[in-house]
């Protein structure tokens, strides 16, 4: 779609429709709508309506052949950014759903302060690109489809450049996002580990320039010694991937973290298999190495002052006669032991690899995010991932960061007396505890084992909001969500 600016009246530019969140002030939507008609029937409809500008209140009228939407915020004073994303994502299903080519929008109706364009541009392309998210891959007869081509946007000549700008860094996250959500959608049959290996493939040779790719085959991680992450590998046909992405800025860089996305791209639970329905979602356990994915996919066009590696060790966990046993024990790459209590606890095994492998890289700071745990869904729900760090102050930035994405966290405990629950008597660490209680956090205690002094930490368990079953909001559709992306993203670029 095109953006282009006007100096005039939206209503002069005879787009398809016009489209304004109002905020809950029946006296300010009355004068607005008597500056844009002076119908009198629709005055009158307004009333009749009783539309107040309560949230989720729609009030459409026409002006010549172009519709005009007024869209309840029910705030009362101003908007915030996941307003604008919220009131955008509407916007964007109505595109969808009524084949709506062009658009007017007029930014000085969406908030009281101008000095918060960016934020506005951003928020709104963020909303309305990935409300106009849909994958229909696989089907024949497409139920909606995007034939938005133009947006008008009414503004003074001297912040057009700065709307621009932050336009686009909104759609620089959103795609990165809807990247992210097309791979975990993807059936299990066609996103294995070497489909996972051909996108970072696709992503290095497209930013070649700034972004490097190593992918190590089985035989170069058997020679590494990362045989925790070949133990959950044993029981599958597919060939597991190890990839190294890294992005280096053109100047010296500032910092060197990683990011480190779980990989398993189906689990089957191995030989403590999952029950049927528990089995049916599990293509979507690689959300983590997704979010890795869709991140690197636009960091080269962010630019962002620090280098920063992208890990996933990428596998499937299959049942078969090779495929571990409970009670076997694996070796990661720093010679630590993991007694294997159950195969379904799999992805906390490779990530003990995964974690050590990207300490090698001499980074500062670890952020990896795991689909880890169904308890995380039963102590937060489906909407909020687990946040678990070693230090406060990288908490409280992502914390931040996630604020301004919209992404919904909840900081979590680390509590010293758990530690002892996932003891073996055979081995360094057991895979699961010894309780019932607590699943998320001792999960979080069993990754922090393969952290190294001095380095910073933070694990995001997002079980729940990797993959939505039924819309989360207006922007954010059934299946894959592409969590994470967007706040990593703020937190890489600040």
């Amino acid at each position: 779609m095109e953006l282009k600016f006007c100096k005039s009246n939206t209503i002069e530019q005879g787009t398809d429709l016009l489209f304004y969140p109002v905020l809950n002030d029946q006296i300010k939507i009355n004068l607005l709508l008597k500056n844009l008609t002076t119908d009198q029937s629709v005055l009158s409809r307004l009333d009749k309506e009783k539309f107040t500008g309560k949230k989720a209140q729609i009030f459409s009228f026409q002006i010549s052949e172009t519709t005009v939407i007024f869209y309840g915020t029910g705030n009362e004073q101003k908007m915030n950014q996941e307003d604008w994303r919220q009131a955008s994502g509407f916007l964007g299903n109505y595109i969808l759903n009524n084949k709506i080519k062009s658009l007017a929008l007029e930014p000085s109706a969406w908030f009281k302060s101008a000095t918060e364009i960016e934020k506005l541009a951003q928020s709104i392309s963020e909303g309305l690109n990935l409300a106009l998210y849909n994958f229909d891959k696989y089907q024949n007869k497409k139920e909606k489809e995007n034939n938005l081509e133009v947006i008008f946007v009414c503004l003074d000549a001297k912040k057009r450049n700065l709307f621009k700008k932050f336009w686009e860094r909104g759609l620089f996250f959103a795609q990165g996002t809807m990247l992210a959500r097309d791979l975990i959608n993807e059936p299990a049959g066609v996103m294995t580990p070497t489909f996972l290996a051909k996108q970072a493939e696709e992503i290095a040779n497209k930013n070649h320039k700034e972004i490097k790719l190593k992918i190590l085959e089985k035989e170069a991680v058997e020679k590494l010694g990362m045989q925790a992450f070949l133990g959950v590998d044993r029981g599958s046909e597919e060939p597991l991937k190890f990839i190294h992405l890294k992005y280096l800025p053109k100047q010296k860089a500032k910092d060197k973290v990683a990011i480190v996305g779980k990989g398993i791209t189906f689990d089957s639970g191995g030989l403590n298999i999952k029950v049927g329905e528990g089995m049916t979602d599990m293509k979507m356990d690689m959300g983590g190495a997704a979010t890795v994915l869709g991140l690197f996919s636009v960091l080269a066009e962010l630019k962002p002052k620090i280098e920063v590696h992208g890990i996933i060790a990428a596998c499937e966990n299959m049942p078969s006669g090779s495929a571990l046993k409970p009670g076997d024990v694996v070796t990661n790459l720093q010679g630590k032991t993991i007694e294997i209590g159950n195969t379904d606890a799999e992805g906390r095994v490779t990530l003990a690899d995964s974690l050590a492998y990207a300490q090698k890289q001499k980074v500062s700071t670890v952020v990896d995010l795991a689909t880890l745990t169904g308890a995380c869904i039963v102590a937060l729900g489906s909407e909020y991932a687990a946040l678990y760090a070693n230090q406060d102050l990288l908490a409280k930035d992502l914390l931040k960061a996630a604020e301004t994405s919209g992404e919904k966290m909840w900081l979590m405990p680390l509590p010293e007396e758990y530690r002892e629950l996932n003891k073996s008597s055979i081995a360094d660490i057991r895979n699961i505890p010894n309780s019932r209680g607590g699943g998320s956090i001792t999960a979080a205690l069993f990754l922090s084992e393969f952290i190294e002094a001095g380095t910073a930490w933070a694990h995001l368990d997002i079980a729940g909001p990797a993959y939505a079953e039924k819309a989360l909001n207006t922007y954010t559709p059934i299946g894959g969500v592409g969590y994470g992306v967007r706040t990593l993203l703020e937190w890489l670029d600040n």
